[in-house]
C-alpha cells in the first residue's frame, strides 16, 4: 500500500500558513480547521516549515506571556519530514513511530501535493485489515 492511497481517498488539500503569521492566528487555524498541524509556506506550494499544537503548547510552557504574539516561524518546526506518493505506508509508519510524528506532509518535486497524518495512517490500515479479514472469510466458508 502507497501514501497515493491515503491521499485518494482524503484528497490533497493542505492547509498552509505563512511564517510571518502570529501564533495566535496559527491557533486559530488549527481550532477552525479541526486539524493538528500547518504546513509554514510563503506560497502555498513550497514547504518552509511545520506548526504542530506540539509547538505551540512547547512554546506557550516556555513564554505563556508572550508566546500567541510571537510568528509562527519562532515555534515551527523546520527540520520537516516528508514523504511522497509512492513511497510505502509501512514505511511512513516507521518514520512517523520513531521520530514521534504525527503529520508528514507529501511532496512531490519539491512542491506540497498533500499531508498525511497518523489518523489517516491507523484509518487505511484497518481499512486494509478489514478488507483481508473479509477475504479470509470468504475463503474459508466457500462463500466467495
Amino acid at each position: 500500500m502507497q501514501v497515493a492511497s491515503i491521499l485518494a481517498g482524503k484528497g490533497n488539500n493542505v492547509a498552509t500558513i505563512l511564517p510571518d503569521a502570529s501564533v495566535a492566528e496559527a491557533v486559530e487555524q488549527l481550532r477552525s480547521l479541526g486539524v493538528g498541524a500547518l504546513v509554514v509556506s510563503t506560497d502555498g506550494r513550497t514547504l518552509t516549515g511545520i506548526v504542530s499544537e506540539r509547538d505551540v503548547v512547547r512554546r506557550l510552557a516556555a513564554d505563556a506571556g508572550g508566546a500567541l504574539a510571537l510568528p509562527v516561524s519562532a515555534v515551527m518546526t523546520t527540520a520537516v519530514h516528508t514523504c511522497g506518493p509512492d513511497d510505502a505506508v509501512e514505511r511512513l509508519m516507521v518514520m512517523m513511530t520513531e521520530h514521534r510524528i504525527r503529520h508528514v506532509p507529501v511532496v512531490v518535486d519539491g512542491e506540497l501535493a498533500g499531508i498525511v497524518s497518523i489518523g489517516d495512517v491507523v484509518k487505511e490500515r484497518l481499512g486494509q485489515l478489514e478488507r483481508e479479514n473479509q477475504a479470509l472469510y470468504e475463503y474459508f466458508t466457500g462463500t466467495r
